[in-house]
């Protein structure tokens, strides 16, 4: 674990207490500098210069090779370490607000920065649990969730799908997120590289719990050319299957290590992705109701 930290420290990261961290996103600077904003305000209405981009656990239990993240055996490891002991979500959340805070310090003397902005990013609602690493292996996101929301925040999980028993007991966050990359168990387990014999399984548990969830249901379809861009009547299959409220379909992009996994040409085209995702529609009954070309993500949604 302390060789991957080190790693994340050189890329910008913040650690957090012994297994958490915080990051600022390539948007939030981008919003901070009025130069754009992220295509989840432009979808769902956050605010990206007030987004807490973090992780409550470093570790995963799938080495997806899209993953920007290193994965040990990037880094001539065997096995994921997984924390000693576990930290409490209130100590979480205030370390990952203050390392933010520390990250941000240096855009207030620049003069492209919108400094309205960047006070207001001092105190982010919007909490991406997202950063890195699969967060439902931390015991206590039922407690991190509702600490967020006692705070204030909205709260945007998302989670390989790996453990649906914690689905079943977490609070309802604002926007759940569920990766779906490949239409089939054979292509799923060459794509994401799951740890475990039930990746699978566990994954369609999880996909069938999002019928329970009253909050934002996503499911996010990550493209790469000449790996997972096939059978597209497949994923269809599936999303009809298990009706989340929005389906985002997006480009892989080869950034961190996996530009040394896969190459820069499997990076899909905005136009390749929105081919892709139209033939999704085709076979199920989700229309394209956005899009962001930057971003090279398109959303689709039921019935609209």
């Amino acid at each position: 674990m302390n060789k991957m930290k080190e790693i994340l420290e050189k890329q910008q990261y913040r650690i957090v207490g012994d297994h958490s961290a915080v990051k600022i996103c390539h948007w939030t600077k981008k919003s901070l500098k009025d130069e754009g904003v992220c295509y989840k305000q432009k979808f769902y209405g956050i605010e990206s210069h007030r987004c807490l981009q973090m992780t409550p656990c470093l570790s995963c239990n799938f080495w997806c090779r899209f993953c920007w993240r290193a994965h040990p055996p990037d880094l001539g490891m065997k096995r994921e370490e997984m924390p000693q002991k576990w930290d409490d979500p209130s100590d979480i959340i205030e370390g990952c607000i203050e390392k933010q805070r520390e990250l941000l310090s240096g855009f207030k003397g620049n003069e492209k920065v919108n400094i309205l902005k960047w006070k207001e990013a001092q105190k982010p609602n919007q909490a991406a649990i997202s950063l890195t690493g699969e967060p439902t292996l931390y015991p206590r996101i039922d407690e991190l969730i509702d600490e967020f929301k006692r705070r204030g925040f909205t709260t945007f999980l998302v989670t390989n799908g790996s453990r649906p028993e914690v689905l079943e007991r977490i609070p309802e966050p604002t926007c759940l997120y569920i990766s779906l990359d490949a239409p089939d168990e054979e292509l799923f387990r060459k794509v994401d590289l799951p740890q475990e014999p039930k990746a699978w399984e566990n994954l369609n548990r999880s996909l069938s719990l999002l019928k329970s969830f009253s909050c934002n249901t996503i499911v996010r379809i990550t493209l790469i050319k000449g790996l997972n861009m096939i059978r597209p009547e497949g994923y269809a299959q599936i999303i009809e299957k298990y009706e989340p409220k929005y389906v985002e379909v997006k480009a892989f992009m080869p950034v961190g290590y996996s530009q040394y996994r896969l190459g820069f040409d499997q990076m899909p085209s905005h136009s390749e992705v929105k081919e892709f995702s139209r033939k999704i529609s085709e076979n199920c009954g989700y229309n394209l109701i956005d899009e962001q070309e930057e971003s090279r993500v398109v959303l689709l949604a039921k019935g609209i």
